[in-house]
């Protein structure tokens, strides 16, 4: 089902990257990055799309870190970034505007989705093992502070060997959205 559709070397900031176009079973265009990718293992880091943060430079999360340091760390020393448009843990760009509205009145984000009849996180990552199948790696070390994360890929058939922890430095703006991710979402490591 994986077709990659284009690919071209990408100068960053950190340094270059190859940046793939892959038509999959859920997108017609999924964007990978990546560099030095050698063998069945690399580093690799699952980042859902983040609009508030990545293009309006929203402080109420840290997705934007999130992207940047895996970018700076597959530029450095290899690995690959999949790029999901899976905004908002998967309920799109208009349910987490309204969510964050909810917050403003003091809903954490777990309870904002709730309040909305959404589950807290809907993002699948069935793609990903399609375009790591597709590449040849078969085991990962995965960027993430998220556990769902981990379980995902091992169910989809990718040996995830070690966690690599993505830590940021929270702000008065993302600091309660961090601890709430904490405590009831079970991330870990998150700064």
């Amino acid at each position: 089902m994986v077709e990659l559709k284009a690919t071209t070397s990408l100068p960053t900031k950190w340094g270059y990257v190859s940046l793939s176009i892959f038509k999959t079973t859920n997108y017609d265009e999924l964007m990978v990055a990546s560099n030095n990718v050698l063998g069945k293992k690399t580093n690799l880091r699952m980042h859902s799309a983040c609009v508030t943060s990545e293009i309006f430079g929203s402080l109420k999360c840290d997705c934007a870190q999130q992207l940047n340091s895996a970018l700076k760390m597959i530029a450095e020393v290899g690995g690959i970034v999949v790029y999901l448009p899976q905004e908002g843990r998967g309920i799109g760009l208009t349910n987490k505007i309204k969510a964050y509205n909810l917050q403003e009145s003091g809903f954490d984000t777990v309870e904002a989705n709730q309040k909305l009849g959404l589950a807290q996180d809907v993002r699948i990552y069935d793609d990903v093992a399609e375009v790591l199948s597709f590449m040849g790696i078969e085991q990962v070390n995965l960027i993430t502070n998220n556990p769902l994360k981990i379980r995902a890929l091992s169910n989809l058939g990718i040996q995830v060997i070690e966690r690599i922890p993505t830590i940021q430095s929270p702000n008065e703006f993302n600091y309660n959205y961090l601890k709430t991710k904490a405590i009831k979402m079970g991330h870990i490591d998150l700064g």
